[in-house]
């Protein structure tokens, strides 16, 4: 379980840091989205920051396990009002995609709690 814990973990901080990083740089396939959301681009910066921080927190869990289910907490909560963003912008094609963002945020912080 431990293993399986840490490949979870680190697999999900990789894939979340990545969209942070991405929505700091503004690739078009994050930006698009957001702009036809209605998310205002003032936004943008914090929406990455936070997308960031949970990625460093997941990793931080290793170390301070208060500090990663923390983080996948507040990642579980992030993508869950990224899903509802699409949803109200009635994209519902596209709202898979903040649940595969949660999907591994969530795997980490059950394997965390079985730990």
């Amino acid at each position: 379980m431990n293993i399986a814990y840490h490949v979870v973990a680190i697999a999900a901080a990789a894939w979340i840091g990545f969209s942070g990083y991405s929505l700091f740089a503004r690739k078009p396939f994050v930006a698009e989205p957001l702009t036809e959301y209605g998310v205002p681009t003032t936004w943008w910066p914090w929406l990455a920051l936070a997308k960031s921080a949970g990625a460093l927190g997941l990793l931080a869990g290793f170390v301070v396990p208060a500090v990663g289910m923390a983080a996948a907490s507040c990642l579980i909560l992030y993508f869950l009002g990224a899903a509802a963003t699409t949803i109200r912008a009635r994209s519902y094609g596209t709202t898979v995609f903040p649940l595969l963002y949660l999907a591994p945020a969530a795997a980490t912080l059950v394997l965390q709690l079985a730990r």
